[in-house]
Formats: C-alpha cells, sequence, structure tokens
C-alpha cells in the first residue's frame, strides 16, 4: 500500500493536471456505476455503460481540470493558510464556481444525452435550482475542511473522493426524465 500511496505522490508531482483528471474520471464512473447499481436497481445487462463512459469523460475533461484549475486560481489570488482566508475561498467557491460548473456539467449531460435545445433548457430549469440547493447542503462544509486542512496537491481528491457520492445523485437526478 504504500508503495501505491508513494507511486500516486511522484506522479501527482510530476503531471498534477492528468492525475486529477484521471482520478476525476475514474470516480465520476463509479459514482455512476453506484447509482445503477444501487439506486436505481438495474441488472447486469440493463446497465448502461455508454452513461458510465460518459460521466467517465465529463470527469476527465471536465470535472478533474475545472477543479485542479480553479483551486490554484484560489489559491494564487487569495492564499492558502488562515481561517479569514479559507472562508473566502469556500465563498469563492461556492458563489462562483458552485453554480457554474453545475450549469455546465447538467448542460454537458444533457447534450450527452441527446436532448435539443428546448429539451436542454427545459431540464435545467426542472434540475439547476435543486441540485444548486442540495450542493449548498453539502460542499460548504467539505470545502472549509478540505481548504483548511488538506494541501493543495490533494484537494482534487479529497473532493473527488466525496464526489463520489455526489456524483451518485447527479448520475441518478439526471437520469429520472431519460428513463420515462
Amino acid at each position: 500500500m504504500r508503495s501505491i500511496i508513494k507511486l500516486y505522490q511522484r506522479v501527482l508531482t510530476k503531471y498534477p493536471l492528468r492525475t486529477q483528471a484521471v482520478q476525476a474520471g475514474i470516480l465520476m464512473a463509479l459514482g455512476d456505476e453506484i447509482a445503477q447499481n444501487l439506486i436505481e436497481r438495474k441488472t447486469f445487462r440493463e446497465l448502461d455503460y455508454m452513461r458510465t463512459v460518459q460521466f467517465a469523460c465529463i470527469g476527465f475533461c471536465i470535472a478533474g481540470p475545472a477543479t485542479r484549475t480553479w483551486y490554484g486560481i484560489l489559491d494564487r489570488y487569495i492564499g492558502s493558510k488562515g481561517g479569514i482566508i479559507v472562508l473566502k475561498k469556500v465563498c469563492c467557491d461556492q458563489l462562483l464556481f458552485a453554480p457554474t460548473f453545475i450549469f455546465v456539467l447538467l448542460s454537458v449531460i444533457g447534450i450527452l444525452q441527446g436532448n435539443d435545445v428546448e429539451h436542454l433548457k427545459a431540464k435545467l430549469q426542472n434540475e439547476y435550482s435543486d441540485i444548486l440547493r442540495n450542493n449548498y447542503k453539502v460542499w460548504p462544509m467539505v470545502q472549509l475542511c478540505n481548504f483548511y486542512f488538506v494541501p493543495l496537491q490533494y484537494q482534487v481528491l479529497v473532493v473527488q473522493s466525496i464526489a463520489l457520492l455526489w456524483n451518485t445523485y447527479i448520475s441518478y437526478k439526471t437520469s429520472i426524465k431519460r428513463q420515462e
């Protein structure tokens, strides 16, 4: 186990953006599989593997790179240590990044589901505010702890690990209308 941790640290140091993109892709795909298996109770034959691949791609191409870049920006322009700095980072994260990221995430999921513009608008109107509200129930406390206790290079890993459950929720929530 120790060698795996050392390998991860080495790869993270040498390729931070790529490493965090890969881990986000894996964890988003896993969140979708949890949604399909445990919440939707799909059998092995009913599993939508394309949906899982799409979630992996979203994690790899959007979630991992976006969160890593965002945390770097926060660290660079706001700082990294101290209670007030952490509060500023959480406020920026939840008031600027979260609403934008959720909008982008829902839009990309809708596009990958094959929705036209009108259906995409309707889906956003129906799902966005509920998901954003639920975001505010979970993520401010997670980010307080993350920004206060966790070094920058591990913040995406912490968020993506917690996001495993969040991604399960997003996967299930965005697939409800598609199943009907």
